[in-house]
């Protein structure tokens, strides 16, 4: 259920790129910064609490995503760069995270671990000084 981000959710600001870039960088804004309120958005509410429960630099203490695109030289080609980034970050979540079903370890399996665990004490005996 990948739905587009409606721009109107949305928020641009034309800012100056950083870094080398010659006379151009220094006169044009092109880079964007993109701005994105979860609470305010028409996603799911699921949606919104897994967005928010992220652990991500770009996601703020208020919970706006913030991303800067400033790759290309165009302001066009950064803003469809930075929804294809808030697109991709929030189709990341669009999904449930599958519950874990806890299994207990096979008998083969606890075998062999109580096999290598007396190997290994045999060697570690081996090292020993002998017994007078």
């Amino acid at each position: 259920m990948k739905r587009p981000i409606p721009e109107s959710e949305v928020t641009f600001t034309a800012v100056r790129s950083q870094g080398a870039g010659g006379q151009n960088v220094n006169k044009v804004s092109s880079a964007v910064q993109l701005r994105f309120d979860i609470g305010a958005s028409s996603l799911a509410p699921a949606h919104k609490a897994r967005l928010l429960a992220l652990n991500d630099t770009r996601i703020t203490v208020d919970g706006v995503v913030v991303i800067k695109a400033q790759t290309h030289r165009s302001q066009p080609m950064n803003r469809a760069e930075a929804m294809a980034r808030l697109q991709e970050l929030v189709d990341s979540v669009a999904r449930a995270p599958k519950k874990r079903v806890p299994t207990a370890p096979t008998a083969s399996a606890r075998r062999r671990r109580v096999d290598q665990k007396v190997q290994r004490g045999q060697v570690k005996a081996a090292r020993r000084k002998p017994l007078e």
